[in-house]
């Protein structure tokens, strides 16, 4: 999953400052998530989804289907 929400960073070329802007929390707190070091809470992990165009199942790695 931490690896997932990294890829769809990258893929919309943006920083981990701009989507901390994105979810409303700061750097580092975006960068734990990231690092597997703090759980996503469901909020941010739907926040996730919506933003990315994607599914909370594609983010937690249950389908390989963005």
């Amino acid at each position: 999953m931490y690896r997932r929400i990294r890829e769809l960073r990258e893929d919309a070329d943006l920083t981990q400052m701009e989507m901390a802007r994105v979810l409303n929390c700061s750097q580092q707190v975006y960068s734990n998530y990231e690092l597997g070091q703090r759980d996503i809470p469901t909020a941010v992990l739907i926040a996730l989804a919506q933003y990315h165009k994607t599914t909370t199942d594609y983010i937690l790695g249950l389908t390989n289907k963005r």
